[in-house]
């Protein structure tokens, strides 16, 4: 049998002695191997850039370029320096291989590796596997072939595995992975002396974490103040691998705030399970930070003119509402002024001229010098208290043991549908659904049992104390904060028209403000 001698053997001379050029792929799939031992690239990078270096010169090729996937997955082809691979083959067409060290380096299942493929056939580029024999003949695909399929098979099945062992942790309470913002992971051995591992509380940052729910459910804060208060007190986010320790950011805080792991839950697969770990908020307040959330889902607006009179005064003239308005003079002082909400809409519908709020203050002050409590009235309103306290007390024990019942009942509840959920008897939607219900009852009955623990010595200490400061409501007045003179007057006013005129000085004076 004759075989065809080239058309120019010189020309097929000289192909045969021109140095072949190879591109180099090594991938690691964690952080971790990407950084492990004293080395800077760990140990699994450089024994794959040596593979594929020897690979290359039993090729009689030479490495021009080298891309490396750090703590990349082989799930999907988009990883970032794959992709640049793929574009600078196509950019080049004087590539004549690319090595790996094992096909599952490049792919790990069927889809990316026929796709990766195909780029390389169209430009006439060799894959090679320094420790799997493949080739182009039928013999080498049918081997590619089935290494790819076992890779993607092993890729699979070690995804199965592990989200079974990571749904089995949380049904036991145990922390998935890293512990979120606030807390620690330790590790250590147990009485028997085998390696476990726990979660504690950062001693530094969390009670600042605590600290920002109580605030945050107190819906006076935004979350951008909330996370520059906290940044002031110290919070800042742990250094990593990659990043220095840095400060703490508002969309930081408000993932922090969503997370339901620090009411002492572990979120998987949408299904909640009680955690092993300690919570750093209780049922309640944590219940009340989803609320404010949500309520400021569409952007929230901190209020700047806050004031304990605003719901309380009004004009005298219009009726309309009194709004806070800050004026600056020439030296640079800012003085606050109440003015007629209406006015400032209809300039010619009310004559309400502003007044300083600091007036308005000393008025309505001096409102409370009016108001006292007689020695009868006291006694009449400690017999009413009393009876009513009585009331409370004979019902409180009943009230307690009906919600003992029904804590008991809706933690048997939860319990039965984990055991369906396991037994795949109802979906993972439907189970998070009444969990979220369960929850909020839970809350509502904790909250209730707080508030008949209240001794009842401690009730009569405040009540006699309340009397004796009814009898002088100036000073109670005096002495209290701007939220508790808020209630005050709610209490004891519908509302307090301020009607201010012009003395001869030409300064605004409030008149005698009235009920």
């Amino acid at each position: 049998m004759s075989t065809t001698p080239p058309a120019n053997p010189l020309a097929a001379m000289a192909a045969d002695l021109t140095p072949k050029r190879a591109i180099s792929y090594i991938r690691v799939s964690t952080k971790g191997q990407a950084a492990r031992g004293d080395a800077a690239e760990g140990f699994s990078i450089p024994a794959q850039r040596e593979a594929n270096k020897n690979k290359a010169a039993a090729l009689g090729a030479f490495i021009v370029k080298e891309f490396i996937d750090r703590g990349e997955s082989a799930r999907n082809a988009k990883r970032p320096e794959l992709q640049k691979m793929l574009a600078y083959i196509t950019e080049h067409n004087d590539i004549d291989y690319v090595i790996v060290h094992k096909l599952d380096r490049l792919a790990r299942n069927r889809a990316d590796d026929v796709d990766i493929n195909r780029v390389l056939e169209q430009h006439n580029v060799r894959l090679v596997s320094t420790s799997e024999n493949i080739d182009q003949t039928p013999g080498g695909m049918l081997l590619h072939g089935i290494m790819s399929s076992i890779a993607e098979f092993y890729s699979r099945n070690l995804a199965a595995e592990v989200s079974k062992g990571m749904s089995e942790k949380a049904k036991h309470g145990g922390t998935i992975g890293k512990a979120p913002l606030g807390y620690v992971n330790k590790q250590g051995k147990n009485e028997h002396g085998k390696r476990h591992s726990w979660v504690e509380v950062d001693p530094v940052r969390g009670p600042l974490i605590a600290e920002a729910f109580r605030e945050y459910a107190t819906d006076t804060w935004t979350a951008k103040h909330l996370t520059e208060h906290l940044t002031a007190r110290g919070l800042t986010q742990p250094a990593t691998s990659r990043y220095p320790e840095r400060p703490m950011t508002q969309s930081r805080l408000i993932d922090v705030l969503h997370n339901p792991y620090y009411r002492g839950v572990v979120s998987y697969q949408g299904v909640e399970y009680p955690g092993r770990h300690q919570a750093l908020v209780d049922d309640e307040t944590w219940y009340k930070v989803q609320t404010v959330l949500s309520a400021h889902y569409n952007g929230e607006r901190r209020r700047v003119h806050h004031h304990h009179l605003k719901t309380t005064v009004c004009c005298g003239q219009c009726g309309s509402r009194l709004i806070i308005q800050n004026t600056k003079n020439k030296r640079g002082v800012v003085y606050p002024y109440f003015v007629c909400s209406y006015r400032q809409r209809q300039r010619d519908g009310c004559r309400f001229k502003a007044v300083l709020i600091d007036e308005v203050e000393a008025r309505v002050a001096e409102l409370y010098r009016t108001i006292r409590i007689t020695p009868a009235q006291r006694k009449r309103i400690a017999a009413l208290a009393q009876r009513e306290l009585e009331r409370i007390y004979a019902s409180r024990a009943e009230h307690g043991r009906q919600l003992e019942q029904q804590s008991r009942s809706l933690l048997r509840k939860r319990q039965k549908l984990l055991d369906a959920h396991y037994a795949d008897a109802i979906p993972l939607d439907l189970l998070k659904q009444e969990q979220d219900q369960i929850a909020a009852q839970l809350a509502s009955i904790e909250q209730q049992r707080a508030a008949l623990s209240l001794e009842s010595h401690v009730v009569q200490t405040h009540l006699g104390y309340v009397l004796d400061l009814l009898e002088d409501c100036f000073r109670l007045y005096m002495q209290a904060t701007p939220s508790m003179k808020k209630l005050l007057n709610g209490v004891f006013f519908t509302a307090v028209a301020i009607n201010p005129q012009d003395d001869a000085s030409g300064v605004s004076r409030t008149a005698t403000a009235h009920l």
